[in-house]
């Protein structure tokens, strides 16, 4: 049975969402200097830019899987104040400024920080460091991981676990045997806004980590850092940004197909 047609209108906004997004990318299209690209990203600081910022994004997404799964799985099975707390905490940076969550981690990990002065004690510095730059991903695309996958447990069929259990699975077992691979395309999904995310990541890592040259300047750093004095190499440095993350999405998507479709 077809469903009843939608009205005009909403094809009209729908339209103008789409042009939103599109318009200003295809302006960025036409104002690249398209002849000089491969000279202006094989410059050393446009190639440092991009290695270290895949560098970390592969790190901090890793770190927001083996660390958001759990907790996704957790908040997926429990309720009650506790449980909302620690679901506000969690998605409370996807709506904090980024520089507010940079900040914060300065204040709490940076030299003088809550922590990071006792750490210094041990000789241990974060703050502009890489590994600065991989927190401050971390802290900010976790979110995008959690939400996403909280979402799909809640939604898996209890009995299928249950039959496992019953069957003689362990706990472990069920999680990895059983619940997990029913969740593996929003888990891909997660972790690909996840990288996204980091990959974009601008405020936090300037506040937290600084920003020297192949240690923590990222490519929206070396963005942001070369858009007035060289607007070509801007572009050109945005474009590999857009490409990297367009690629991404799209064998995401084809990830997600593959494992449906299996």
């Amino acid at each position: 049975m077809t469903r009843p047609p939608l009205p005009r209108w909403l094809l009209v906004l729908a339209t103008l969402a789409v042009l939103l997004a599109a318009v200003p990318l295809l302006g960025m299209a036409v104002r690249l200097p398209w002849a000089d690209l491969p000279l202006l990203l094989s410059s050393e600081s446009a190639r440092e830019a991009a290695l270290l910022s895949l560098r970390t994004c592969a790190l901090s997404t890793l770190l927001c899987v083996l660390v958001g799964t759990p907790l996704a799985v957790l908040l997926s099975r429990s309720h009650g104040p506790l449980a909302a707390l620690a679901r506000t905490v969690t998605a409370l940076p996807m709506v904090l400024p980024p520089v507010v969550a940079g900040l914060a981690l300065l204040v709490t990990l940076g030299r003088t920080g809550v922590v990071g002065r006792h750490l210094s004690v041990l000789g241990v510095e974060i703050g502009f460091t890489t590994a600065a730059v991989v927190i401050a991903q971390t802290f900010v695309a976790m979110p995008f991981l959690v939400v996403s996958l909280e979402g799909a447990l809640r939604s898996v069929d209890a009995r299928l676990e249950r039959t496992a259990a019953s069957l003689g699975a362990s706990p472990s077992r069920v999680l990895c045997t059983v619940t997990l691979p029913l969740v593996l395309p929003s888990l891909a999904a997660g972790a690909t806004m996840s990288f996204a995310r980091a990959l974009g990541e601008f405020g936090a890592t300037l506040t937290f980590a600084g920003s020297l040259q192949g240690t923590t300047r990222t490519l929206p750093l070396e963005i942001y850092l070369t858009r007035e004095a060289d607007t070509d190499t801007a572009l050109a440095l945005a474009f590999l940004l857009i490409l990297s993350a367009a690629l991404l999405m799209a064998a995401s998507a084809v990830v997600r197909r593959a494992v449906v479709r299996g």
